[in-house]
């Protein structure tokens, strides 16, 4: 087992950082937190608690990951599965639960109770119903991996289990002699719990605490929560745990360094929230403010608030489509034309889009990436065909895709970059 609790400190204590792999592994191996408690590493980890009436699981990861979770689980204990609860309901949470549910049939004993927000089970709708635009958006963002879609185009697992007992704002729950104080809050979704288990004074907290700056943004995601997700950790950090035991990234212990951390945490969700809100108020478009709002460095540089992931940029969206709507300041682009009649008629003024294409690789070349990509946008839309405007994107896409940070950025941009290479077709 790794001391994963002695990992935490050190990063924490000396600000080490050594890349988003040495927090978030996906080895599936379990370990022993404190005494009855593990969490098993995973795409999203699966925390567990031993009590007298068995074990309470949280979160049951990805469909791939099931069977070798369940392996390491069965090494620890042999108990029965007694509960398992959706800390919320993304696909890496929920995915392996069907395997739960038919391991328990095959050990001929009573499969678990699912417990979860009541949104949880319209979200699984919400999946079905839009499939093939799930799969879309999950191909950019993590690559054609098949981690989060099958080889048949599906979305997800094969049979969404959904939770048989749920609740809207709280649930106490007490099994074997182990309570379960569970709390909803909105954060990265409208369906999300946390927990907090006082006889072991300790935070079962989701994605609330992942590691990596706050999943607040995704571009093509639904909204997000970043100002209710800081609020849920100042009521955590109220508490005084001494564990927390977070779905992705490592368990933390000692209550000065969990409180540190939410603090962190909250601290940077705050000062997105409040200056994207105090520049809406004073009349700025939605341009000026991504542009005008940044994070303080010393956040930033935090080794569980790195923006690998998500980046502060694409909460400032998030935080004026939840406020102010879609309509970004631009009277232009309230009824806009086509996009490829304005690439035309740019790239006429230009001298063809070829023109536009060269351009944008010389902006490129001066590392003038984001000017760079909407000309070669441009390009693109004003003749489709252009192999010199498909060459110069896919191009550039693949430098920009390198320069950036967060998954999210470097998903979107490598599609793009791939999606102008398939069009020129297989190199000679």
């Amino acid at each position: 087992m790794a001391d994963l609790l002695g990992l935490a400190a050190r990063y924490i204590d000396e600000g080490v950082y050594e890349g988003p792999g040495s927090v978030n592994r996906t080895n599936t191996e379990l370990s022993e937190i404190a005494d009855g408690v593990a969490l098993v590493e995973a795409f999203s980890h699966v925390v567990v608690l031993r009590t007298d009436e068995g074990l309470v699981v949280f979160d049951t990861s990805l469909e791939a990951f099931a069977a070798p979770i369940l392996a390491s689980l069965r090494r620890w204990s042999d108990a029965r599965v007694h509960t398992i609860a959706y800390t919320h309901g993304h696909v890496d949470h929920v995915g392996g639960s069907q395997a739960f549910v038919d391991e328990a049939r095959s050990r001929g004993v009573e499969p678990p109770r699912f417990v979860g927000h009541e949104n949880v089970s319209p979200r699984f709708a919400r999946y079905e119903r839009t499939n093939g635009w799930n799969v879309a958006i999950n191909t950019r963002q993590f690559g054609r991996s098949g981690l989060l879609g099958g080889p048949d185009a599906r979305f997800g697992p094969k049979t969404w289990v959904r939770p048989d007992t749920s609740f809207r704002e709280r649930m106490r729950l007490s099994v074997g002699g182990q309570t379960l104080e569970l709390r909803h809050a909105r954060g990265e979704t409208d369906d999300h719990l946390w927990a907090w288990l006082p006889e072991r004074k300790a935070l079962a907290v989701g994605d609330f605490v992942t590691w990596v700056f706050p999943n607040a943004g995704n571009p093509q995601k639904v909204q997000r929560y970043p100002l209710e997700w800081a609020q849920a950790l100042r009521e955590m950090s109220a508490l005084g745990a001494e564990l927390l035991l977070p779905a992705h990234g490592l368990p933390i212990a000692g209550a000065a360094r969990i409180a540190r951390v939410l603090d962190d945490v909250a601290s940077a969700l705050e000062h997105v929230v409040n200056e994207t809100l105090s520049r809406m108020n004073a009349g700025e478009t939605l341009d000026a403010i991504v542009q005008g709002v940044r994070v303080p460095a010393h956040l930033l540089e935090r080794p569980y608030l790195r923006p690998v992931y998500d980046e502060p940029e694409f909460v400032v969206r998030n935080v004026w489509r939840q406020y102010g709507g879609w309509y970004d300041g631009n009277p232009a682009h309230l009824k806009p034309a086509p996009a490829s009649q304005l690439a035309r008629e740019l790239a006429a003024l230009a001298g063809g889009a070829s023109q536009l294409a060269a351009r944008a690789k010389e902006l490129a070349a001066a590392n003038e990436l984001r000017l760079a990509c909407e000309l070669v946008e441009l390009a693109v839309q004003a003749d489709p065909e252009s192999r010199a405007a498909h060459g110069a994107r896919a191009e550039i896409y693949a430098a920009r895709r390198k320069s950036e940070l967060s998954l999210m950025a470097r998903g979107i941009f490598g599609a793009a970059a791939e999606e102008s290479a398939a069009k020129l077709g297989p190199t000679r």
